[in-house]
Formats: structure tokens, C-alpha cells, sequence
């Protein structure tokens, strides 16, 4: 399988499960500012993703998902049809719903527990699911924590990171787009610092090219060897920055400093009828090939960054 003759992993997708976590989250807010709160703050968050959606020419999710077996099944078909190779999903309705779902394909799909870092038993439940489910990486959202991400409490979890080898994806900065979570304390990736320098033998990715902390995720970069960063997403935020910044000046800046072993392609993937975001992937492989980037160094990008991170042969 390829695409343009290079082979693809996909490092971030969400397998689109009947009752994502964002419905979850709405329901907190909910509980916590009101019904009628609530729903006006979801109206203003919903107009930025109308804007959205018309610029990307993205169809609206279908209001009803059906049950994974057939989710499963649609998206090894979008996986076919565009030369992608295996796709990571580093959430899926839970631990033991994705264990099922990568059971179905195992040669496409690759999983990732997904379980709160903070949860009594977090190293164990990690454990777990890469004996049982053949995991292989553990993804979490720092703004959803209760916690500050270098609270201790989650040491037990990085030390099972260390001894399965396998790497961490922690989402920092705004999250659910427009009107989403633009404050948090563990907003800014420059809080994993003390973490990845306790744990050099832990590699960390950070999505989105930073999502909005360009600069921290650089420092944090510089700091440690141990953390990369994925492209996946529409990378919206860019217009939200000082300046004129474009995800190919990001491909750039990136390629200048840590270099093409750290950066990881992935999409962001989730729901139909959109189904596999391919205007991510043609977009990004235009922007490497128009800075110069060599076959070499798109396969690392694209593929093999990915495979060595998760093991793969």
C-alpha cells in the first residue's frame, strides 16, 4: 500500500464510536454551568465549526453512528482506497471497545489505551491492554485532566511506558476548535518538561505541531530529545497566530530544528461521511515536496518515524 509511491501510517485518528468523548464533555459543562448555558455555548462554538467545515468543504457527521463492526469494515475500505497502509487509533469509546475493534483488522488497525493517567491502577491498566489487546501506545488530553500532568501520581504510568517501549501522544493547547478549551493548566506543552527529562526513555509526541504553542513545543523540543510531533489535523490555529503562519512554514521550521526523525504524519481522522481526511495528506505532501523534501525523508515522515516508534516491522 502507498500513496504517490510512499508508503503511509496514519499516527492519529479516533475510531468514531456511537457516543464520542466530546459528547461526554458537553454533558459535564452541562451539569456544571446548566442546561441553558450549556447550550448557548455550544451554539457559539458550533458557528466556528460551520465556518470550518465550509472552508475544508467537509459534509456535516451523520447524526447517528452505527455500531463499530461497520464502522470497522467502512474504514478499512477508506484505507484501500487511498493507500493507506495502518492507521492508529489512539482513542475508540474506551479501552475494551478498541480492543475489539483493532481484534477486527490487526493488520490495519494499531490501538492505543486511552484510560485517565490519574485513575488508581493506570500503569496495570496499561499493561493490560498491550498484553490483551496488542496496544501499543497510551494517548491522553492534558486540558481534560483534573491534574497538573507533572503531579507524581502518574509516575507509575510513565515508568510502564519505559518498560513496554512504548510512546505517549498528549494533546496540549486549544482543543474542539473554535469555542472549544483555550485555558487550562496544562494548556501549554512546556508542562511535560520535567516529565520528559525524568523519563528519557520515554518518547512523547506532541499533535498538531504544538496547536498554537509553537515556541514552547520548539523549547521543548530543544530540551528534550525524547519528544516529537505529529501534523495531524487541519491545523487551524495557524490563523490564530501573529503573522502569516502556514503549516508549510511549520514543516519547515520543524525540518530546521529537531529534523525529519521527529516528526510523525497522522490525520486526525474520525467521523463519516468525511471518512479518512485525504485533503490532510495531499496537502502535507505538497508542502514537503514544494520545500524540497527527499523521497527519504518523506518516507521517514510518513511511514517510518511511525513504524519505529510503535515497533512495527
Amino acid at each position: 500500500m502507498s500513496y504517490q509511491g510512499i508508503p503511509i501510517i496514519d499516527f492519529h485518528a479516533h475510531f468514531p464510536v456511537p457516543e464520542p468523548t466530546w459528547e461526554r464533555r458537553w454533558q459535564k459543562v452541562a451539569r456544571e454551568i446548566g442546561e441553558r448555558r450549556a447550550k448557548l455555548l455550544r451554539e457559539q462554538a458550533r458557528a466556528y465549526t460551520r465556518e470550518w467545515r465550509l472552508a475544508w468543504d467537509f459534509p456535516e457527521p451523520e447524526e447517528e453512528r452505527p455500531p463499530i463492526e461497520e464502522q470497522a469494515r467502512r474504514w478499512v475500505a477508506e484505507l484501500d482506497k487511498y493507500g493507506i497502509d495502518r492507521i492508529v487509533w489512539v482513542t475508540g469509546g474506551g479501552n475494551d471497545t478498541l480492543g475489539e475493534i483493532v481484534a477486527m483488522y490487526p493488520d490495519r488497525f494499531i490501538g492505543f489505551a486511552h484510560h485517565d493517567p490519574f485513575e488508581p491502577g493506570a500503569a496495570d491498566e496499561l499493561r493490560r491492554c498491550v498484553r490483551e489487546y496488542g496496544f501499543r501506545g497510551y494517548k491522553t488530553l492534558a486540558p481534560m485532566l483534573d491534574r497538573p500532568i507533572t503531579d507524581r501520581a502518574a509516575w507509575p504510568l510513565w515508568e510502564a511506558c519505559a518498560e513496554l517501549n512504548v510512546p505517549v501522544l498528549i494533546h496540549f493547547g486549544p482543543m474542539g476548535g473554535g469555542g472549544g478549551i483555550t485555558w487550562h493548566p496544562n494548556i501549554n506543552p512546556l508542562m511535560l518538561h520535567d516529565v520528559a527529562k525524568a523519563f528519557p526513555d520515554v518518547n512523547f509526541v506532541i499533535p498538531h505541531f504544538g496547536c498554537g504553542y509553537l515556541r514552547e513545543t520548539l523549547h521543548l523540543c530543544w530540551g528534550c530529545a525524547n519528544v516529537y510531533v505529529d501534523t495531524s489535523g487541519s491545523n487551524q490555529w495557524v490563523r490564530w497566530m501573529p503573522g502569516d503562519l502556514t503549516v508549510k512554514a511549520l514543516f519547515r521550521k520543524y525540518l530546521e530544528t529537531i529534523g525529519p526523525q521527529r516528526i510523525i504524519f497522522g490525520t486526525d481522522s474520525s467521523w463519516f461521511p468525511r471518512g479518512f481526511a485525504i485533503r490532510y495528506l495531499q496537502d502535507q505532501m505538497r508542502d514537503c515536496r514544494e520545500l524540497g523534501v527527499s523521497e527519504e525523508t518523506l518516507r521517514l515522515i510518513f511511514s517510518e518515524n511511525a513504524a519505529r516508534l510503535l515497533g512495527l516491522s
